[in-house]
C-alpha cells in the first residue's frame, strides 16, 4: 500500500511539472523593473482567495513582511507581536509574504496545506499570501539585497514603496514606520 501511494505521488509529481512553466506564467504578470513599485501578480492567500498584488491589497498603506526562508518565521513574529501599535493609522493592512521559488502545484499544494494546518486562525490565514516566483527577480524589482534576512515593505494600494527596513522589528524601525505613516496619512488614494 506504501509503494501504490509513493507510486501514486511519483506520478502526480511528474504529470505537474508539464504545468508548472504555464501556472508560473500565469502567476508573474509583470516581474520586469519598476523603480521601487511591488510587481504586479497573482497569488492566493491561506484561505483559498486569488488576489491580483497590489491593487488587491485591502489598505491604501500595506506593510509586506516578506521572507525568504522557513526559518526566518521568528524575525516575521517580531513585526507581528507589534502590529497592534499601528492600529491609529488609518486605512492601514499588514501581511505576510512568504517567498518561495516557482514550484509545481503538487508541491504548492503541500506547502499552503502545511502553513494552512500550522495558522489557526482566519484572520492570520487571509493576511498570509505565499509568492512562487522567481525570487531573484523579484527581489530586484524591489531594491531587496539578499534572502539573508526579512524585509518589512510599506506599499501603498498601486505598488508604489513608501519605506522600507531590513530585519527584526526594533524601536528604531517602529519609529521610522510611525513618521512613514503620518507622511503618507493623506497621500495619493
Amino acid at each position: 500500500m506504501k509503494f501504490v501511494f509513493c507510486l501514486l505521488v511519483a506520478v502526480l509529481s511528474t504529470l505537474t511539472l508539464a504545468w508548472t512553466d504555464v501556472a508560473n506564467a500565469a502567476s508573474e504578470e509583470s516581474m520586469a523593473p519598476s523603480g521601487g513599485t511591488f510587481p504586479k501578480l497573482t497569488a492566493s492567500n491561506l484561505e483559498k482567495q486569488t488576489l491580483t498584488l497590489p491593487e488587491d491589497f485591502a489598505g491604501q498603506r500595506n506593510l509586506l513582511l516578506i521572507a525568504f526562508q522557513r526559518e526566518q518565521q521568528r524575525n516575521v513574529d517580531t513585526w507581528l507581536q507589534e502590529m497592534k501599535r499601528f492600529d491609529w493609522a488609518p486605512d492601514f493592512w499588514y501581511y505576510e509574504l512568504p517567498t518561495i521559488d516557482k514550484l509545481n502545484p503538487v508541491a504548492r499544494w503541500f506547502i499552503n496545506s502545511g502553513m494552512r494546518r500550522g495558522i489557526p486562525d482566519r484572520d492570520a490565514r487571509a493576511r498570509t499570501i505565499t509568492l512562487y516566483l522567481d525570487k531573484s527577480s523579484f527581489r530586484k524589482v524591489l531594491n531587496l539585497p539578499d534572502e539573508k534576512q526579512i524585509y518589512a515593505v510599506l506599499v501603498d494600494r498601486s505598488g508604489r514603496v513608501l519605506w522600507r527596513a531590513a530585519g527584526d522589528f526594533d524601536e528604531a524601525k517602529a519609529a521610522s514606520l510611525e513618521i512613514a505613516l503620518r507622511r503618507n496619512i493623506d497621500g495619493p488614494r
